[in-house]
């Protein structure tokens, strides 16, 4: 048995790849069905090509619901204040920021809660995750 991804549904194709670019993920492939009307986009962080993220577009849905009973997708980061910066320089909320320089969480653009964890050791905390408080839920 091998893991192959997570799906998740999404209702803007752009502004989650987006999300996911900044998180460090790349388009690996595509798919579009004409006949189903909707579109597959497979990401994964380089050289981890393996664990991948399938996002599916449904080209005809007017939006998802947050589903809490989802759960998260996690990732581990080389530096998870950096990160962290590099998304909030990207526009993107820090629900949960970084405080204990191991664990932070934020949303994609429809509300999928994914959580940034520290490869190895947590980070020494520091500003301006420290004083940084909880946004949200995730």
């Amino acid at each position: 048995m091998k893991y192959l991804h997570t799906m998740i549904r999404v209702s803007d194709p752009d502004a989650t790849i987006r999300f996911f670019n900044l998180l460090g993920l790349q388009e690996l492939r595509r798919f579009d069905s004409e006949a189903g009307r909707f579109t597959l986009i497979f990401l994964a962080a380089p050289g981890d090509e393996s664990a991948q993220i399938e996002l599916t577009y449904n080209w005809d849905e007017k939006g998802y619901g947050e589903g809490r009973n989802f759960g998260h997708v996690a990732y581990a980061v080389p530096n998870i204040h950096e990160s962290c910066q590099r998304l909030m320089d990207g526009g993107v909320t820090i629900n949960r920021p970084p405080r204990d320089g191991k664990m932070a969480f934020v949303r994609s653009p429809d509300n999928i809660s994914v959580e940034l964890l520290q490869d190895g050791d947590a980070l020494e905390p520091v500003e301006p995750w420290v004083s940084m408080p909880n946004v949200g839920h995730w």
